[in-house]
């Protein structure tokens, strides 16, 4: 049986998983991540998972481990470049490590870049070439599969797609996030800064009785939006607009067959896609139109997957 582990490194839990050429996942363990504890500690709790849903098949033919991980990273050489969330990993050679003591090739990737990769060989993208994945959650991100291959770019830093302008004078975060681009106007996080904003100002909204100003989420949105808020809805829909926007760039860009969706975000389904699509319909040009927006079904799963089909991709024919 020929099978790739993938690992799905996060800033609260660290999963891995054991998975086959069709993309059914034979073992998983999942652990927290304790990532105040350093990065020795918690590549030595990979290093146990591995282990773990390895000996769970011990006959299974291992073609190599990939790491999904939150970058920036560099796939090429291995290197983490620095982690946000996981504090003391700066200039990191994980693969390396990891490498060192297992008996199998590594690979390491941008999270977001190998979930395209789990969408093209496990999930919806089967049998296509060209796709796009798009993450939107707390921050957005993304991954170009093109003519059949990952699109890395430069130093494996390709397809930041969070970080593209959408408006040049628009809302600066206090974070590394650029002022007006697609992850400050649209992101969960953007969403609700937008709801937390309109509820101190005392906009009228279902949403001074369903959360606070320091706890509205876009879960509490939906919900609003779902009773008929008209605020909510037109939230929702503002973000959806900006994803249009998004989107009609990255087919012009890449000439994608499909786009994939995912992230918590996307739960929002229609309510962020119709207008989204609006966008593509009013503004791209008309051989675009028909390339669909679909949600993905690979669910929290995908960057497990991700992370092992990106080994298929890379060490097996």
């Amino acid at each position: 049986m020929e099978c790739a582990i993938g690992i799905d490194l996060g800033g609260t839990h660290l999963r891995a998983a054991l998975v086959d050429r069709e993309g059914n996942i034979l073992a998983h363990q999942r652990v927290r991540t304790h990532a105040a504890e350093g990065p020795d500690a918690v590549i030595g709790r990979m290093l146990d998972l591995i282990g773990a849903v390895k000996a769970a098949h011990p006959g299974a033919t291992i073609h190599g481990v990939g790491v999904a991980a939150p970058g920036p990273l560099n796939p090429e050489s291995g290197m983490v470049i620095t982690m946000p969330n996981l504090p003391g990993w700066d200039n990191l050679p994980l693969r390396d490590r990891i490498a060192a003591a297992v008996d199998w090739p590594v690979l390491i990737g941008n999270d977001a870049n190998l979930a395209a990769v789990g969408e093209w060989l496990f999930g919806g993208g089967r049998g296509m070439r060209n796709i796009i994945y798009i993450t939107i959650s707390t921050g957005i991100g993304g991954g170009v599969i093109a003519d059949g291959h990952l699109l890395l770019g430069h130093n494996g830093f390709a397809a930041e797609v969070g970080h593209m302008i959408l408006h040049p004078d628009g809302f600066q975060p206090n974070t590394g996030t650029p002022a007006g681009s697609w992850e400050a106007l649209a992101s969960g996080t953007a969403i609700a800064r937008e709801a937390r904003t309109a509820l101190l100002a005392g906009t009228p909204t279902l949403l001074h009785e369903l959360a606070t100003p320091e706890t509205v989420t876009t879960q509490q949105i939906e919900a609003a939006a779902i009773r008929g808020d008209a605020f909510a809805s037109g939230l929702i829909e503002q973000a959806g607009r900006w994803c249009g926007i998004a989107f009609v760039n990255l087919l012009h860009l890449y000439s994608p067959q499909a786009i994939f969706i995912g992230g918590g975000v996307s739960n929002l389904g229609d309510r962020l896609l119709a207008p989204a699509r609006a966008e593509i319909a009013r503004r791209a040009l008309p051989g675009y139109h028909d390339v669909p927006i679909i949600l993905t079904r690979l669910g929290d799963n995908i960057g497990l997957l991700g992370a092992a089909a990106y080994v298929f991709s890379e060490f097996s024919s």
